[in-house]
């Protein structure tokens, strides 16, 4: 028997060594996904209008591109974050509540952006597909944010914190134990 084979059969991958790490303490598979789609949602929508050659009123073409681009962008941002372990690296601690005020907000400025240009534009194909995706991405937007609710609740109720882990191993650290073997380790008795 060489000792490839002895290893081999009980040695394992590291999970963590990958790229994206899903689930993660603040975003699960579906909401991943979900993401990914509000990602690319908003993207079609901003590169639709930024398509458009002329515009009949372009306050609300100007207003629904940086809502969409914004979208796009920031989204793109979390979800870099929070599906690596970069988000250990940020100094912000209230993930879930970041996540949430965000998905919440964006949804809302995509709402009131698409419904503003869709009634003030010059009609055109372009103009009318950007107007979908921009609901499209409203809809990917409000799905997270209603099952962020479901699953997590209010983050504002944990202190912002990523809920505990119920099914987790719990790590708990005698102090009296601890002490003793550094005093020990110390010399002193």
């Amino acid at each position: 028997m060489a000792m490839d084979e002895v290893y081999s059969a009980t040695t394992a991958p590291n999970p963590k060594s990958s790229c994206f790490v899903v689930p993660t303490d603040h975003l699960d598979k579906t909401r991943f996904i979900l993401k990914v789609f509000q990602v690319l949602l908003s993207c079609v929508a901003f590169s639709l209008e930024e398509a458009i050659n002329s515009c009949y009123s372009c306050t609300p073409l100007y207003f629904f591109e940086f809502v969409s681009c914004t979208a796009f962008l920031f989204t793109l941002l979390l979800v870099i974050l929070l599906s690596t372990t970069l988000h250990k690296k940020v100094t912000i601690t209230c993930w879930p509540t970041v996540d949430f005020c965000y998905t919440g907000g964006i949804a809302l400025l995509l709402f009131i952006s698409s419904i503003v240009f869709a009634s003030s534009n010059g009609g055109s194909s372009l103009e009318t597909s950007a107007v979908v995706f921009g609901f499209l991405a409203m809809l990917a937007f409000i799905a997270d944010f209603a099952l962020f609710w479901k699953n997590l609740g209010l983050p504002f109720r944990n202190g912002g914190k990523a809920p505990s882990n119920p099914g987790g191993a719990v790590q708990v650290e005698a102090p009296a134990e601890k002490e003793k073997l550094t005093t020990e380790a110390n010399g002193a008795d």
